[in-house]
C-alpha cells in the first residue's frame, strides 16, 4: 500500500516496455512497435498519477502554482494533460516538432531538457527510498520533487502557451463577471416565479436556454453595468458577447420602450419557448 513501493513497480514496468521498444524492429514488425508505444503511454501515465500522489503526501504545501490552468481552453484540461506533456518533452528534445511551429520548438527545447533530465532523478532516487526506506521522505527527496514540480508547471504553461492564445487576466475576469450575471438572473428568477427550485434540483434541459435568454435581459436591463454593458466597446465585452454588440445594442433599446407589465410577460415567454 505504500506509495514508494507502488511507484518502484511502475517505474519497472516504463522500464521494461522502454526496453522492448529499444530492442525491436519497427519496420520488421510494425504492428508489435504499435502495441509497444500503447503500453508506453499507459504505464508512463500510470507512473505520473503515483507520482502525482506521492507529490501531494510529501510536499504539499510546496507543490508549485497551478493557477495558470484557467487560462487554458477548457478542451485541453484533460486527465492525460500531463501525460501529454511528458510526450512533447520527449519529441522537442528529440528534435520533432509535432505540433509546434519549428522556431517555438527551439525555444522550448532547454525547458524540455531540464524536465526530462529532473524526471530521471526523480526517478532514481525515488527508486532507491523505496528500496531503502519506503515509508520516508528525507528532505533531499523532497527538494527533487519540489524540482520537478516547478520545472513541470513551467514547461506545461510555455508549450500549451505557444499552441493556442491563453486567456488573458482580463478575459478570465469578465469570464467571472458572467458567471455572477447567470447567479443573480437566476436568483431572480426564483423570486419572480419564473423558475423553480425543482427545475433546477432536476436539470431542467430547458433551463439551458432559459438561463441565458433572462441573463441577457438582466445584463441589459437589470445589472446595466455588469458585463454586458453597452458602455464598454466591443474590445473591453467578454468574448462571448463581444461578437454580438450591434445586435444587444437593438434588443436594450427595445426593451427599454416595455412596461413593467410587458417586461414581465416577455420573460415569463422565454422560460417557456423553444
Amino acid at each position: 500500500p505504500r506509495l514508494l513501493s507502488q511507484f518502484f513497480f511502475a517505474d519497472e514496468r516504463v522500464t521494461r516496455v522502454v526496453a522492448e521498444i529499444n530492442g525491436l524492429d519497427a519496420e520488421l514488425d510494425p504492428q508489435q512497435y504499435l502495441v509497444l508505444l500503447n503500453q508506453l503511454h499507459l504505464s508512463q501515465a500510470h507512473l505520473l498519477a503515483v507520482l502525482e500522489r506521492i507529490m501531494e503526501e510529501c510536499i504539499p504545501t510546496q507543490r508549485h502554482s497551478r493557477d495558470y490552468l484557467v487560462k487554458f481552453p477548457e478542451e485541453l484540461l484533460v486527465d492525460n494533460l500531463g501525460n501529454h506533456m511528458l510526450f512533447a518533452a520527449e519529441c522537442l528534445l528529440a528534435g520533432t516538432f509535432l505540433e509546434v511551429e519549428e522556431a517555438d520548438g527551439a525555444q522550448l527545447r532547454p525547458q524540455a531538457r531540464n524536465l526530462l533530465c529532473s524526471l530521471e532523478l526523480v526517478r532514481t532516487v525515488l527508486r532507491e527510498q523505496s528500496l531503502s526506506q519506503p515509508g520516508s521522505y528525507p528532505e533531499p527527496v523532497r527538494a527533487v520533487l519540489v524540482q520537478f514540480d516547478r520545472l513541470f508547471a513551467e514547461f506545461e504553461l510555455s508549450y500549451v502557451s505557444s499552441l493556442v492564445a491563453v486567456k488573458s487576466p482580463e478575459e478570465i475576469y469578465r469570464q467571472q463577471e458572467i458567471i455572477v450575471l447567470f447567479c443573480e438572473t437566476v436568483e431572480r428568477a426564483l423570486r419572480l416565479g419564473y423558475l423553480t427550485q425543482e427545475m433546477i434540483d432536476g436539470y431542467e434541459p430547458l433551463l439551458m436556454f432559459t438561463i441565458p435568454r433572462l441573463a441577457i435581459i438582466s445584463g441589459l436591463l437589470i445589472y446595466p453595468e455588469g458585463p454586458l454593458s453597452l458602455e464598454r466597446s466591443p474590445e473591453q465585452m467578454s468574448q462571448v458577447f463581444s461578437p454580438f454588440y450591434n445586435l444587444l445594442k437593438k434588443i436594450r433599446d427595445l426593451l427599454r420602450v416595455l412596461s413593467a407589465e410587458e417586461l414581465c410577460l416577455l420573460e415569463r415567454s422565454l422560460c417557456t419557448a423553444e
